[in-house]
């Protein structure tokens, strides 16, 4: 069947003034923005081109975008490379089912993540965001202590100001005080919390730092399937930086009470740390990881949930003898040649100069906003530079300013933050944390 064109509707007629209002108001009545209320939303800035490090808007007007769009393009925008995959890709097959069906961009992509994660990782299951990879890990957890007899082993240990994703398994493992998702506890399933890491990534460990998360691992672990956390970066909870010795202890600890450790790399994977994986700071190797965001350099949604041999084969071995998740979208093609085009940048290396020597023009250019009155701290690793304010930013009118400096960033809370793409040019840094400081002298 060749398809001649599009069919010519007229709209709704209840849509038909709607449809006269420019792209802004439009999408200020009928569309919905992440963390955004529907009566007072946000204002918006069209965007209308992107290439390198650089938004372009409905106006002309050109931002450096410090967000690396929330974490992920960490290759940049428009990318030779990554544009070529997806053409090539999307002229053989865009998509087919992954049940009962493979294809060589899958597996292309599961031979270059098993050779760039930890050690002992070996089952790949492809899913569609980081929140459903980090469902998916739950579940593996779960259904693998049911599945050895122990179904008393059902709930998850956590340290507070975590966060780990919108969906139900990945919000009840998000702070239930400090984090976005209170207003459901009485309709998530109940899970333990320790207290945060309060060592810092560069200061001297403090042994005692990991003694309540020892004490409460100890009371529980006969009904402790795993312990889930983010390695060495505590994400949108608060943006904290702990020591890898935390990390390590944990991992120590899982291994002593027989419990799954789960590291969600979601945020922290592909070398924004300055390590290719944050778990690489301590040194260990979890039982599941969770990758998403820079997976695919920000072009579209995809996500890894990557497991040890003993976990897999644990869930597989009695009823019902498989794992019970299948998203329809599972192991997209394009999204996977596109994800392995990225890694095959991330394996030239090439990052880890970029990260370091990005990591050195922060501390340059962003360290002065601690002499500011606002200004509660300062935190930099590899390529993230976070100003924590003494009170909540005025997020409508921090970003006006930032966007009137021509650059992109987009704070939550008391956190005035920037993960800028690996490409970013000592200019591109400098003129990001001078628009930081200058708001905030403001």
């Amino acid at each position: 069947m060749q398809y001649s064109g599009f069919v010519n509707q007229k709209p709704f007629s209840k849509f038909t003034s709607d449809y006269k209002l420019n792209n802004i108001e439009y999408d200020k009545r009928h569309l919905w923005h992440p963390y955004t209320s529907a009566t007072q939303p946000l204002p918006c800035y069209e965007v209308i081109g992107a290439n390198g490090v650089e938004l372009t808007l409905a106006d002309s007007q050109v931002l450096i975008d410090g967000m690396s769009s929330w974490w992920a393009a960490i290759h940049g925008y428009n990318h030779p490379h990554l544009n070529q995959a997806a053409k090539t890709q999307i002229d053989a097959f865009s998509h087919v089912m992954f049940g009962g069906i493979t294809h060589e961009p899958a597996i292309r992509l599961t031979k270059q993540l098993l050779s760039m994660v930890p050690d002992g990782l070996n089952r790949v299951f492809l899913a569609d965001s980081g929140s459903v990879s980090v469902e998916v890990a739950i579940k593996m957890a779960l259904q693998y202590f049911a599945c050895q007899g122990q179904p008393n082993k059902h709930k998850i240990i956590t340290p507070r100001n975590g966060y780990h994703g919108d969906t139900f398994a990945a919000m009840s493992v998000c702070d239930p005080i400090n984090g976005m998702h209170s207003l459901f506890k009485n309709v998530l399933a109940e899970q333990i919390f320790a207290p945060a890491p309060q060592t810092r990534f560069e200061q001297t460990w403090n042994e005692d730092d990991i003694t309540p998360l020892a004490d409460l691992i100890a009371a529980h672990h006969n009904e402790l399937a795993a312990l889930i956390l983010e390695p060495i970066v505590q994400g949108a909870g608060g943006m904290r930086m702990y020591h890898p010795m935390y990390l390590k202890r944990a991992r120590q600890l899982c291994d002593e009470y027989n419990i799954l450790l789960i590291v969600d790399e979601i945020a922290t994977g592909f070398g924004r740390t300055g390590k290719l994986f944050a778990c690489e700071h301590a040194s260990i190797s979890p039982d599941i990881i969770c990758l998403g965001k820079a997976l695919t350099g920000g072009y579209m949604t995809m996500a890894a949930t990557i497991c040890t041999e003993d976990v897999a084969m644990g869930i597989c071995q009695s009823a019902p003898g498989v794992f019970m998740h299948g998203p329809t979208y599972m192991a997209n093609p394009l999204a996977c040649a596109v994800a392995s085009a990225s890694l095959d940048i991330i394996a030239t290396g090439e990052w880890q100069q970029q990260v370091e020597t990005i990591e050195t023009w922060i501390h340059q250019y962003l360290t002065p906003c601690a002499d500011l009155a606002a200004v509660a701290d300062i935190r930099i690793l590899g390529a993230i530079g976070v100003v924590e304010t003494k009170v909540s930013v005025d997020v409508a009118a921090i970003q006006a300013k930032f966007v009137e400096s021509g650059v992109w960033i987009r704070p939550f809370g008391k956190l005035v933050y920037i993960m800028p793409p690996f490409i970013c040019s000592e200019a591109h840094i400098k003129q990001l944390c001078e628009a930081i400081y200058s708001a905030l002298d403001e």
